[in-house]
């Protein structure tokens, strides 16, 4: 009995090891929960089989992961199961799209990632298959030390992943934990020998001759030894996990794309706030532009919002998709009918800023000329890289800047509310105050974009904000705090804050942060740390993403922050202009030719003949990932069936030529034969003759007729051949092989027949033996060193 709690608490003690791979405690509860549950089923079953008797190894395993099933139904998708704990179709559902959400996140952040649900399940399940193999092994096989190998395999995950190495007291109670499985199993083996006697040790055997031959056990030991190492090796590079070039492909960028690695994105709020409260503010970067004015340069685009932190979404970066390739995929929404201006930015990074795999780019740009592998997002147009870092790169940037009339962008029209948008997502438990609140700030607006200024106009001048940087970061009580009592913050909450106003009045909305356009030094722009600032983008059918400024500027607020002209009351007559910052004679200073305006329909190749864009194709969603999986697993699954499939019809074969060849004809009779016994668990007794074969067939398993005749055909040719040397005139064929198979079969159980069909034991005892002869030539090559 106390061997499989061992075996629990063995998995417990390793799973601590993933600490470093997740925030919070959440993934430690839930994979806590599915170790309690599988031990407490194995320890029941144990306790509920027949005295002298073991419960069969597999359906325990079987009946663990029902039970681990029913746990994680009850911990992920209660409110759709029945009786919150039976699985029923809804629940299953809400368990498949919350592991496909787990994939998604997995990949799209650098350790430690946030233990949402779905992270949350992939482990508790993942954990708890662990538990299920460890229990398997140990307990029902009786393999304690092998048991060490599933544990290993879970212990490589944070080993693969992280850079730092694990702390020493996760490893150490990891390794006491597999030291007590197998002390556990030492003491019971002992107890049925009876009661433990201490002796004192010899290097004799009591008998005075030479201590016994330890050889097969040290090669155990070798071969145990060699496999963990294996694993350590391939297990990493197997599993769908946080490393580089996972299963199937998870490909460049954090989420899917053709080849690669994965991309850490850090938790950019985090981050902000970090930098704005540093005591010094060192450069960060230096850039110039062609007509002179400043620019905001965004690093990262958030847009999924869970209730407490916005975060960046799936990222594509594919081959095609490499700036030094051509122009970057045209700006998502925006129409041929607006006018846009081409500006050209030569930007230069400080080698001295902490790791960085973002380029920071004023927005739409349209080329980036760089040098290393670097590739942009197409719907955020987002540059990154999985192999170049942007500390000390200096590179050249071309924007063409939209340039919407005051008219045009008073003409947009509202998205459809039917259309499911990412950027209008917003969580059930948002406060619901939020969203009256947006409606009462806009209710003397009509179109998207007069709601949209409106709340840029509350934040900044009648909302009676103030800009500080002495209150804590993001949550959904930090939020409602914000707007509904303290009105206090800084970029972060206000631009968080009015990307959730927009989502909730259905304007697309998305979060970027980067910089502000800096301060001016001479010809050029210098940004520095304290430059660090967080802007919403609202999108607008026909113009694409703008630019919008809630943050106070000026000496109230973050000083080089500045709000788009586009967003200022203008004369009809007068079209806004895409700066936003600089100087005055910045603004009235005639720009040379790259500064003309230009049309979008220039870069042609990523539009239709009607002048809508093309849709991006993308690469395959998570889901096909995990159906692409379970597929091979279900390939794998059949082979030894695929294996027994081809063996029958080359047998068959031989059978067709029995005229020809009626030797080999009659083996293959008498070796289908075998196998079909050995399948049906029939298989022929030590010693066993031909004959007396046949007539255990006819006696006791009711074959008559034609069946005992093809019986009686089969035998007697074999026993022909192996004494006459010749199988004489009556060779057996197919259709004999098919009427005992036939008739055999008839008897049989359903659960037999069906193993026969899938996992025919024939198959697997050759698989077996092959196996064996492997490790016999294995044990050779050790035994010689």
């Amino acid at each position: 009995m106390k061997l499989p709690v061992a075996a629990g608490l063995a998995t417990a003690a390793v799973t601590i090891t993933l600490y470093p791979l997740f925030q919070g405690q959440a993934w430690f509860w839930a994979c806590a929960g599915a170790v309690l549950v599988t031990t407490a089923t194995g320890v029941l079953l144990s306790r509920l089989a027949p005295r002298g008797r073991a419960s069969s190894p597999w359906m325990t395993s079987h009946v663990m992961a029902a039970a681990l099933a029913i746990y994680l139904t009850a911990a992920f998708a209660g409110d759709q199961a029945w009786l919150r704990v039976i699985p029923t179709k809804d629940s299953v559902l809400r368990l498949f799209f919350l592991l496909v959400e787990g994939f998604d996140d997995i990949q799209r952040y650098a350790a430690p990632v946030p233990a949402d649900p779905g992270v949350s399940l992939l482990t508790a399940g993942g954990v708890g298959l662990i538990a299920i193999s460890v229990d398997l092994l140990a307990v029902r096989l009786r393999r304690a030390a092998t048991a060490g190998l599933p544990m290993l395999a879970l212990f490589t995950v944070p080993a693969a992943v992280m850079t730092d190495p694990i702390g020493w007291p996760a490893f150490v109670i990891g390794a006491f934990g597999y030291v007590g499985l197998l002390v556990a199993d030492g003491r019971e083996r002992l107890s049925h020998w009876g009661r433990a006697v201490i002796v004192r040790r010899s290097r004799l055997t009591p008998g005075g001759g030479m201590p016994p031959d330890t050889g097969r056990l040290a090669l155990s030991g070798k071969r145990i030894g060699v496999m963990a190492v294996a694993l350590a090796i391939l297990v990493p590079g197997l599993l769908p996990t946080l490393s580089p070039d996972p299963l199937f492909g998870f490909g460049v960028g954090n989420g899917s794309g053709a080849g690669g690695g994965t991309i850490g994105v850090p938790d950019a709020m985090v981050k902000l706030g970090g930098q704005l409260r540093q005591p010094e503010n060192e450069p960060v970067l230096t850039y110039t532009t062609s007509d002179g004015r400043s620019r905001y340069l965004r690093i990262y685009s958030l847009d999924r919002f869970d209730g407490a932190t916005w975060r960046v979404g799936t990222l594509q970066g594919r081959r095609e998709d490499r700036v030094s390739a051509g122009p970057l995929p045209p700006p998502p929404g925006l129409d041929p009918g607006i006018a846009t201006r081409r500006m050209e930015t030569r930007i230069s990074i400080s080698e001295d800023i902490s790791r960085l795999n973002f380029l920071p780019l004023p927005y739409p740009p349209a080329q980036v000329d760089v040098d290393g592998d670097w590739r942009a997002d197409r719907s955020s147009l987002l540059v990154f890289s999985t192999e170049d870092e942007a500390a000390g790169l200096s590179y050249r940037v071309v924007v063409d800047e939209p340039e919407p009339t005051n008219e045009q962008l008073r003409l947009t029209p509202a998205v459809d509310p039917d259309v499911d948008s990412p950027y209008l997502e917003l969580p059930a438990a948002l406060d619901p105050e939020i969203h009256e609140l947006a409606l009462e700030v806009t209710r003397r607006a009509a179109t998207p974009y007069e709601k949209a200024v409106k709340l840029q106009e509350w934040f900044t001048r009648t909302g009676g904000f103030t800009y500080s940087l002495d209150v804590g970061g993001g949550g959904p009580a930090v939020l409602t705090d914000f707007l509904l009592a303290t009105r206090m913050g800084y970029c972060e909450h206000f631009a968080g804050a009015m990307a959730v106003m927009a989502r909730s009045l259905g304007i697309p909305a998305r979060v970027a942060t980067g910089y502000t356009g800096g301060t001016r030094t001479g010809d050029a722009w210098t940004v520095r740390t304290h430059d660090s600032h967080a802007w919403p983008e609202l999108y607008f059918d026909g113009v694409g993403w703008l630019r919008f400024e809630p943050t106070p500027g000026g000496s109230g607020g973050q000083g080089t922050a500045q709000t788009p002209q586009y967003t200022l009351p203008v004369a009809p007559t007068t079209a806004p202009t895409s700066g936003s910052s600089g100087d005055s004679a910045a603004e009235t200073e005639e720009t040379d030719d790259a500064a003309a305006p230009v049309r979008p329909d220039q870069r042609g190749a990523d539009r239709d003949v009607d002048g809508s864009p093309v849709p991006a194709a993308s690469g395959p969603p998570t889901a096909a990932k995990v159906a692409a999986g379970l597929a091979v697993a279900l390939l794998l699954a059949l082979t030894p069936a695929g294996i027994r499939g081809m063996v029958r019809l080359r047998r068959r074969r031989a059978l067709a030529a029995a005229a020809v060849a009626p030797a080999p004809a009659v083996e293959a009779a008498w070796a289908e034969l075998c196998d079909t016994l050995t399948d049906l668990g029939l298989a022929r007794e030590p010693g066993e003759s031909p004959r007396a074969l046949g007539k255990r067939l006819t006696d006791r398993h009711g074959l008559d007729g034609e069946e005992a005749e093809s019986v009686v055909r089969i035998v007697t040719a074999q026993e022909r051949l192996r004494y006459a040397r010749t199988p004489g005139d009556a060779i057996p064929g197919h259709a004999d092989l098919a009427r005992v198979r036939r008739g055999l079969t008839r008897g049989a159980s359903p659960r037999r027949r069906l193993a026969v069909g899938l996992a025919p034991m024939s198959t697997l005892l050759r698989i077996r033996a092959l196996g064996g002869r492997a490790l016999e030539v294995f044990d050779l090559s050790l035994a010689r060193r």
